[in-house]
């Protein structure tokens, strides 16, 4: 009878797993448990609390601690202050980049993996107060939620897919094991060891809450009737052991699955996996820019920096100990998941030189934790008795090469373009440029170590206003033989000119940038659009003063510039510099300068779609668009180029495989332009050879200072004759106005005027990097 029954069971089972039901009462739970049980059931109740309170103690008091060291840096009040102040936004980003996982599906595949795995863990939430519940009582079900069949379906679908999502992530870490792959892997540098321990752990706790499920079937216990199909399963596969070992193999799984859980809790606050808890954190505090938009300004205590008043004894200046660092800061560090993303999208790593985003906050990081015990000592006695390496690791210079023991090394903060891949592609909004940019502040303001070739510039832009050190008068130069007038500002600007245009200092001085410019103003003539220019009371907008960390020449600059528009009275203007775009737009309004600004291609864009703009005339070529990146991932201008190249007859439009967010730097951004490239490949050069894979007749782009640093890769390129001697790099306003022109001569060129230092032709290269032609870092 007993075999019987036991084959009737099984069977009965099999059927129910196999239709996806499972008999509620295969085993009835007795009316009165046995004395075994009873044993069973006390020592659920005494070892699961036993193993809850000490992990709670473990996990908590290092979150204290975490939080200490964390309040050890500076105040940042102005996050608190944003998120006040934006509220709604706060909560969409939660939205969106938490709960909707949108940076992570970039990648399709392993955010996807991410992705089930994220969901999975809060739907089986559910699973860990129903193993809490199981402590006191066998028959227990979460309250409104009871039997209902579709929850114990959803936690076992879950179940599964986050399975299928860690077996995903172990393929990822073998395919791009950094032991095989070297810098080719996101992985490399990243603690890899501590992933698989994680993965590990992850499997864990589904195997444990799968076999004790099972087992509850078996016992009878189970509260959900059917539905729980990968229980019904295990269940299936542990119903020969009978009744007496399902039970304990269910008070064995509950306390083992309880046991996982809590510590995998613990272990998360000692690994990199605290993002879990902390990334909707570092997401609710983030900038969150309309794209990457401006550089922080310089706070000391939380206030910010009055040049005027500031003391370098008193105040900080940028970041030179990792205490400088904001609460955010050390939020940030804390948050990186070592995923590489960042790492994978570098010009920088990508060319073999010494930075890696990822790496770099990770340096950060953990020489935070290793100085912390010298941060948190209560007074100087306490930091006495310290141990010896603590001691060293609090002497450590925040940057310095390996001979003074520096945590970041100089090679590695000047290396960066502030292109905003890393910014663009972290799931957790690390703001990897915001760092950068304050280390080299302290490292120009108060060190005075930088590299010796931008000094030139700097003293340039201090005296004469522009980064070449030319008068001012010939910021005027291009304008000769256009065929028409332009205005040139003198008091207040008139109230039937439509746009300031802000012609730059490349595209005022620069002769491949003052062909752009001609164009542009053609183009703006041709259209009817009444517009002026500053001319000689133009200056440097303070760009690469700024991006190299010299905050107190962008401010004078900025500040002159300010006083210079608001006195004419300009109301809206047109730049043709991303760079300037991108300062005047988004940077100014920090020192009170508001105004409507617009990139040329987005002016020019709207000239065509209204009509105002005819292309007529064929461009019968192959043509590929370098998206610039302050134009691009940093203001979010994609479309507006490309919309101009659709317009122009004949132009066939060939992506290359980094466009758009993943677009490639030209390796002038950061002030680069103005520093030499000795380590690694050159990035221009980089970037030209995906452009000729893709066969183009010309390269259009949007930048003066992709044209340069472009047009010197294309240069070298013609003589080791990679390249063919008719490619060249054009603006997208100088294939636009000559489709604009009708068929017939040509308008007389301008006279050229002198040669800009760095000009093709002159003694030293674009931005002073060596021979011309050869490209500026």
């Amino acid at each position: 009878m007993i075999g019987r029954a036991g084959r009737h069971g099984r069977a009965q089972l099999a059927a129910y797993a196999g239709t996806g039901a499972a008999p509620a009462s295969l085993h009835p739970a007795p009316t009165e448990p046995a004395p075994r049980e009873e044993i069973l059931v006390a020592l659920r109740i005494v070892v699961g609390l036993l193993i809850t309170v000490v992990a709670f103690a473990i996990a908590g008091r290092r979150l204290w601690w975490l939080r200490r060291l964390a309040m050890a840096g500076q105040p940042a009040p102005e996050r608190v202050q944003m998120l006040r102040e934006h509220p709604g936004r706060g909560a969409e980003t939660q939205l969106t980049e938490v709960l909707g996982q949108r940076k992570l599906l970039r990648w399709s595949v392993p955010g996807a993996a991410h992705a089930v795995t994220f969901w999975g863990f809060i739907v089986l939430l559910l699973t860990i107060i129903e193993a809490y519940g199981d402590l006191f009582s066998k028959t227990f079900a979460i309250p409104g939620i009871g039997h209902w069949a579709w929850v114990g379906f959803g936690e076992d679908l879950f179940a599964v897919a986050v399975l299928a999502g860690i077996a995903t992530f172990a393929v990822i870490r073998l395919r791009a094991d950094p032991r095989r792959e070297g810098r080719r892997s996101r992985f490399a540098g990243s603690h890899t060891g501590a992933a698989w321990l994680v993965l590990l752990m992850i499997f864990l706790v589904i195997a444990t809450l799968l076999v004790y499920r099972g087992a509850q079937i078996n016992t009878g216990d189970f509260p959900y009737p059917h539905g729980a199909f990968a229980s019904q399963v295990v269940g299936h596969w542990l119903h020969p052991l009978g009744r007496g070992i399902n039970s304990v193999i269910e008070t064995a799984g509950i306390l083992a699955q309880l046991a996982v859980v809590l510590g995998f809790a613990v272990f998360v606050t000692y690994s990199k996996h605290l993002h879990i808890g902390l990334a909707p954190l570092n997401v609710l505090f983030s900038r969150r820019p309309d794209g990457l938009g401006a550089l922080q300004p310089m706070r000391s205590g939380g206030k910010l920096l009055d040049f005027e008043e500031a003391d370098p004894d008193t105040d900080i200046f940028g970041r030179g100990k990792i205490e400088d660092f904001t609460w955010k800061g050390m939020l940030d560090m804390a948050t990186c998941t070592e995923c590489g993303r960042c790492q994978s999208q570098c010009p920088a790593w990508a060319t073999g030189k010494p930075l890696s985003p990822k790496m770099l906050i990770l340096d950060l990081r953990d020489h935070a934790l290793a100085k912390a015990p010298y941060l948190l000592a209560d007074s100087a006695e306490a930091r006495d008795q310290l141990p010896e390496s603590v001691k060293k690791e609090a002497e450590r210079p925040l940057v310095g090469d390996s001979a003074s023991h520096g945590v970041i090394d100089p090679d590695v903060l000047w290396s960066c373009t502030n292109c905003g891949a890393c910014v663009q592609e972290c799931p957790v909004d690390i703001e990897h440029i915001d760092h950068i940019t304050d280390m080299r502040r302290h490292q120009v303001l108060i060190e005075s170590a930088f590299p010796p070739e931008a000094a030139s510039m700097l003293k340039n832009l201090e005296n004469k206003g522009n980064p070449w050190g030319m008068g001012e008068l010939q910021r005027l130069e291009w304008t000769a033989g256009l065929g028409f007038d332009v205005p040139v500002v003198d008091g207040p600007i008139g109230d039937d000119v439509e746009y300031l245009f802000w012609v730059g200092c490349a595209g005022a001085l620069e002769d491949r940038a003052r062909k752009t410019t001609r164009a542009i103003a053609e183009l703006l003539h041709t259209a009817g659009v009444r517009f002026a220019i500053l001319g000689p009371a133009e200056t440097c907008t303070g760009d690469p003063a700024r991006r190299m960390g010299n905050e107190f020449v962008f401010s004078m600059l900025a500040q002159q510039n300010i006083a210079t528009l608001n006195e004419a009275g300009v109301r809206k203007i047109v730049a043709s510099c991303p760079h300037c775009f991108n300062a005047i737009a988004n940077e100014y309004p920090q020192l009170g300068g508001n105004y409507e600004v617009m990139h040329h291609t987005q002016l020019l864009a709207r000239l065509v779609a209204d009509g105002r703009l005819t292309p007529v005339t064929p461009i019968d070529e192959k043509i590929t668009y370098h998206d610039p990146c302050f134009l691009g991932r940093h203001n979010k201008v994609f479309t507006a180029p490309r919309e101009i190249m659709e317009q122009v007859p004949g132009v066939r439009a060939q992506e290359m495989h980094r466009c758009k967010e993943r677009g490639f730097c030209c390796g002038a951004g950061g002030a680069r332009m103005w520093m030499e490239e000795r380590i690694g490949k050159r990035i221009n050069t980089e970037r030209i050879d995906e452009a000729l894979g893709t066969d183009p007749d010309t390269i259009s782009t949007g930048c003066p200072y992709c044209m340069v640093m472009l047009g010197d890769a294309i240069s070298a390129k013609k003589s080791s004759g990679e390249a063919k001697e008719s490619l060249e790099v054009v603006d997208v306003a100088q294939l636009l106005v000559r489709s604009v022109r009708p068929p017939g001569p040509a308008p007389a060129a301008a006279p050229a005027g002198p040669a800009a230092p760095g000009d093709p032709g002159a003694s030293a290269g674009s931005g002073g990097s060596g021979p011309a032609g050869a490209g500026p870092g």
